[in-house]
């Protein structure tokens, strides 16, 4: 039985980006349940505090998206009581290995070359179409497992913006919630308090500068287009929602169905 979560949204210490998706609205003019599908950055740093209050969540599964080298830099998510957590890395720990390296260590001339005249926002966007395209078995694996029996759920990533924000976009497509209404959730991950943390190593005045920042926000902002992306990967590729869950991720009508029970009222 999902336990009673607290309406007002919680200031936790070391978990950032976190939200329940309750009340978001469906085309057919239902709502996501309060209390079974949440997101979130990674757990790695969560306060007993913290832990105390996801524990009091009642979460059946933790579906954590990153990768190898995001474990090696954060850590493994804190242990929680009862949760079933399962690891699906969404993306290679070796692919963009060196530019996240980049990200970490270069200079201004090096995030030049690597960021300005755009390229940083198109990387993001062929990001999102690739996981889109490519990361179906994984899709696939958290739709069906939140029709059989694993919700309450979390989903997150590392900063629980792209990977966690495309797959809670995936669910809320499965689950017929009004398109406009995915997009303001995948937007709140720009409030203050939610953003990733920026790590840079060094100690020069351009480590943090306003023009290295500004280079940098494609990466850790969420934006529209990379979401319409996404969706336009969806269209592209499948012809349409129906045949990308159907075809794409294997998710049948009936599996829909059991997903909307469990989620919404």
């Amino acid at each position: 039985m999902t336990q009673q979560v607290p309406s007002t949204e919680p200031e936790l210490t070391g978990v950032r980006n976190f939200r329940d998706l309750g009340g978001l609205p469906t085309v057919d003019g239902r709502r996501v349940r309060h209390g079974v599908l949440f997101r979130s950055g990674h757990l790695a740093h969560a306060t007993e505090q913290d832990a105390a209050f996801l524990d009091a969540l009642g979460l059946h599964t933790v579906f954590d998206f990153r990768n190898a080298a995001d474990m090696k830099l954060e850590g493994p998510d804190v242990e929680l009581t009862g949760v079933r957590n399962i690891n699906l890395p969404l993306t290679d720990p070796a692919d963009g290995a060196e530019f996240w390296k980049m990200v970490r260590d270069g200079d201004l001339e090096q995030l030049r070359g690597l960021l300005s005249d755009g390229k940083a926002a198109n990387r993001m966007i062929a990001s999102y179409r690739t996981i889109i395209r490519e990361r179906t078995a994984e899709h696939s694996r958290v739709l069906h497992a939140m029709a059989e029996d694993s919700v309450p759920a979390l989903m997150h990533c590392a900063a629980g913006k792209d990977r966690a924000g495309l797959s809670i976009a995936v669910t809320l497509i499965a689950l017929g919630v009004e398109r406009d209404a995915i997009v303001v959730d995948y937007l709140e991950s720009n409030a203050k308090h939610r953003r990733y943390k920026v790590h840079r190593n060094g100690s020069s005045a351009d480590t943090y500068s306003p023009e290295v920042m500004e280079l940098l926000s494609p990466l850790f902002d969420a934006r529209v287009e990379y979401l319409a992306a996404a969706l336009e990967t969806v269209e592209e590729t499948w012809g349409g929602v129906d045949a990308y869950l159907e075809q794409g991720l294997g998710v049948t009508p009936q599996v829909r169905e059991r997903l909307r029970e469990r989620l919404l009222d």
